[in-house]
């Protein structure tokens, strides 16, 4: 028998102000919460097996960089991108994303084999949820 393949895993830290409002608010896109990785200063929304995004409150942030931490509301330092698997689950995550009190972005790409939304979280992070044709992607 073989060992299973290693499976890389993505991590994104990012900085929020309220760290419950931000929890409810990824919890209502339907992702869950790894209690085992949260805490007060921390939580470990779960988007895939592989991916994994760290809510961090401001002043925990800190501990890990000596840079000062930009306002996402005002600078864009990162644009996260998620793959969905048809135009409407696209549109069905950003529209969660408003409904949590997210804002959506008017910048719609309809290229035809790709769609993409996006929207900003509550802390004004842009994610970006992307469809790609199959048949594209082969051809």
């Amino acid at each position: 028998m073989t060992a299973p393949a290693y499976q890389q895993m993505i991590f994104v830290n990012l900085p929020v102000n309220d760290l419950a409002a931000s929890k409810k608010f990824f919890t209502e896109l339907g992702y869950s919460l790894n209690e085992q990785f949260s805490d007060d200063n921390a939580a470990s929304v779960v988007i895939s097996d592989t991916i994994v995004a760290m809510l961090l409150t401001k002043p925990f942030y800190a501990t890990f960089t000596k840079k000062e931490i930009a306002d996402a509301t005002k600078t864009s330092q990162v644009l996260i991108c998620l793959s969905a698997e048809s135009r409407a689950k696209v549109d069905e995550l950003v529209e969660k994303a408003v409904a949590a009190g997210g804002t959506a972005n008017d910048d719609v790409q309809d290229q035809g084999f790709m769609y993409g939304r996006s929207f900003d979280d509550l802390d004004g992070h842009n994610w970006e949820v992307v469809w790609m044709d199959p048949a594209a992607i082969q051809g």
